[in-house]
């Protein structure tokens, strides 16, 4: 049981669509709310869990499994192996989600993402932010989140609209590929807020 979601006895890996593919460059439609509580849809976030813990991802989006629908699942503890995490996610399902920010000041971190495997990149984004969108059962949820949560956020409310991290790396010079990231990148200023010279660490 990962944050009142049932384990799944019954894994269904799906295939995670790469840099290149079209579907990641759509803008994902809504779900109705009976669209959300209905079984394709639920067996789709079941799916999607089962995907993001399989390739060991902190978040995932629905376009990145082929789903052209405003869908993003979360959930990381804090000894996460791919990334330096503040404090434990409990599994999350958001649909059809809206970002307000709370705070322009920028905090950065070196992102990665399963659809651009192999790659990391230093991401500026609002430290701050609040995200308004629907849960699994329809209801809707306000939450205001900053830090690792909120890069995670918003990493991956942009696949739904069509945004890859690489879109948004700081400079040609912030993107590595993983191995020369941990040799010549990793830990220099992780988490700090964020200006010309800092540095830190991040999603999917």
């Amino acid at each position: 049981m990962a944050g009142g979601w049932p384990d799944n006895p019954r894994m269904t890996i799906l295939k995670v669509a790469r840099l290149g593919h079209p579907i990641l460059r759509g803008v994902a439609r809504e779900l109705t709310s009976a669209e959300i509580l209905s079984g394709p849809t639920q067996r789709l976030v079941q799916d999607m869990k089962d995907t993001m813990d399989d390739y060991g991802g902190v978040g995932l989006a629905a376009p990145q499994v082929h789903e052209s629908v405003q869908l993003v699942v979360m959930e990381f503890d804090d000894g996460n192996e791919r990334y330096e995490v503040e404090q434990a996610q409990p599994f999350l399902v958001i649909f059809n989600p809206k970002i307000k920010v709370l705070d322009d000041e920028q905090a950065g971190y070196w992102e990665g993402c399963l659809s651009v495997p192999g790659l990391r990149g230093y991401v500026e984004r609002p430290s701050r932010i609040q995200v308004d969108y629907l849960n699994e059962r329809a209801e809707p949820v306000s939450a205001a989140v900053e830090g690792f949560l909120a890069t995670v956020f918003q990493h991956e409310i942009d696949h739904l609209d069509g945004v890859l991290y690489v879109d948004k790396v700081a400079s040609p010079e912030k993107l590595a590929f993983v191995e020369e990231f941990a040799r010549y990148h990793a830990g220099e200023d992780e988490g700090d807020e964020a200006d010309e010279s800092d540095e830190a660490d991040e999603p999917d």
